[in-house]
């Protein structure tokens, strides 16, 4: 008696064990389906709609694509690109440069400035003080070549091109005038300033890299531009870039 009771209990042990491996490997089942989707782990086999979701640059029956976002860096902008086709975009950024990158360039210009102002009497001198950027913007349009790299990572390209830029800056010059002889009571009206408008524009060299493999249909930025002014001051060159962010739809 005591003996068949003993083996029903085993095997009701073993029952509920059984069930609840059972449960337990339905249970990692789905877990390890959800972490598969998750971190798209079979992404690459996802197609239509699910596809522009978790990559919607790279689709390739969608395009055109239209990007809006903004931009950090010299230019602080906004940025539009237009995507025709999988290889190439326009990409048109309008905002403020980074003026703080400029004030050695801009005090080196002051001396370009004298025109100006009134003609200096003799043995007088004016010396730089400061200056002010009072108004800058910027326009750059860029027509750019896509190269595919998710070989690297999915969703990752390369890109280059070239573009033209405009930009033009309002400055106060404050400068302090020296009139070279012994000091007068006006001596005190020595301080001056003056207002001076900026317009350069030139071409522009791009190269950068751009990632969009997310579950938001976003793309993240990264370029370097060199730039060389045709305008003002022909020949100089600078480097410019940022990084940003767009919405892609």
């Amino acid at each position: 008696m005591y003996f068949k009771k003993a083996i029903l209990l085993i095997l009701f042990a073993a029952l509920c064990f059984g069930a609840q491996a059972q449960r337990s490997r339905s249970h990692n089942t789905k877990k390890s389906s959800y972490t598969r989707d998750r971190y798209n782990y079979n992404a690459a086999r996802v197609k239509g709609a699910k596809a522009k979701v978790a990559c919607p640059i790279f689709e390739d029956s969608k395009y055109p694509y239209h990007g809006l976002g903004i931009k950090l860096g010299d230019p602080f902008a906004l940025t539009y690109k237009f995507y025709p086709n999988k290889n190439f975009s326009l990409a048109i950024d309008a905002g403020k440069p980074a003026s703080g990158l400029y004030n050695h360039y801009y005090r080196q210009q002051f001396g370009s400035y004298y025109t100006q102002l009134d003609t200096l009497a003799e043995g007088a001198s004016i010396t730089y003080l400061t200056h002010k950027v009072k108004s800058d913007f910027i326009l750059e349009a860029k027509l750019l070549y896509h190269f595919d790299a998710k070989i690297i990572s999915p969703g990752l390209q390369f890109y280059v091109g070239a573009g033209w830029e405009w930009k033009n800056t309002q400055l106060r010059y404050d400068y302090v005038y020296e009139s070279g002889g012994l000091p007068g009571p006006n001596d005190q009206n020595n301080l001056g300033n003056f207002s001076t408008s900026r317009f350069t524009q030139g071409p522009q060299a791009v190269i950068g890299i751009e990632y969009s493999y997310f579950q938001l249909p976003i793309s993240a930025f990264m370029e370097l531009e060199y730039f060389t002014d045709v305008e003002l001051d022909p020949g100089w060159s600078r480097v410019e870039g940022g990084v940003g962010l767009r919405y892609i739809f």
